[in-house]
């Protein structure tokens, strides 16, 4: 049965990147196949370590200076690569190969439970993601990784990131629907405290192994939220599917 205080909650938005989709072990799997097909030298996982620790400060520097145009993520990803290619002293990439790696987070995979989970919840509620990826990057790694969304909504439709509350109110009203009747779901303690403190539902999902050695956060729920599951099934449950 669902949870008693979800029982208004007309769509389910979702975090992307480590919550629907397994980032880390994607791009690495996906550029150790690539360059040594180009017989290419790198530290691959070092890269993609560092790559997603650039993902935050890249946003802010948007965020911060609202003076400034709007970056779509495809963009950011693309800036801090460059960057970090020179850091890492990886040397033979071509333009080509730089356009291949940034379309890498087109490329993502689901985690295991995603897909048959989404595939429930899509018989009762709307669903789509609310992700700091942009519209076009979103809608390729759906159709490459069969994610059912019902539409597809990114940061560069609101010209703001998450944890804006831009990006939260203006999903709800794109959907025709208050604050309350809209969920969020994420790995993420603090994209859900967010939302939260916005009026949306939350709904809490661990992915422990996100970000490799590396993971400091996010083992459990430590926030008081509508629904916690171990995974996508776990909240299709809940939730009356």
């Amino acid at each position: 049965m669902p949870a008693t205080s979800a029982t208004h909650v007309k769509a389910l938005i979702f975090d992307v990147f480590g919550t629907v989709v397994d980032w880390r072990t994607s791009l690495i799997d996906d550029f150790t196949a690539y360059t040594a097909r180009r017989d290419l030298q790198g530290d691959w996982t070092g890269l993609v370590d560092a790559w997603r620790q650039a993902y935050v400060p890249s946003m802010d520097e948007v965020r911060k200076n609202p003076q400034l145009p709007f970056v779509m993520l495809d963009d950011l990803h693309r800036r801090s690569l460059e960057r970090l290619v020179r850091e890492f002293g990886i040397e033979g990439l071509t333009d080509d190969d730089l356009d291949y790696m940034v379309t890498g987070w087109h490329r993502l995979k689901p985690w295991p439970d995603v897909v048959s989970g989404l595939t429930r919840l899509k018989t009762k509620y709307i669903l789509s993601p609310l992700s700091n990826g942009n519209v076009g990057l979103l809608t390729r790694m759906a159709k490459n990784a069969g994610l059912p969304w019902d539409l597809v909504m990114g940061g560069d439709l609101f010209g703001h990131y998450k944890p804006d509350p831009e990006t939260y109110l203006g999903a709800a009203r794109l959907l025709n629907l208050s604050p309350g009747e809209v969920m969020m779901v994420a790995a993420h303690n603090n994209d859900l405290a967010a939302a939260q403190a916005l009026g949306l539902k939350t709904a809490f999902v661990a992915r422990p192994t996100e970000y490799g050695p590396l993971q400091k956060l996010d083992f459990e729920a430590t926030g008081d939220w509508t629904v916690v599951a171990s995974d996508f099934g776990g909240i299709a449950d809940q939730m009356g599917c």
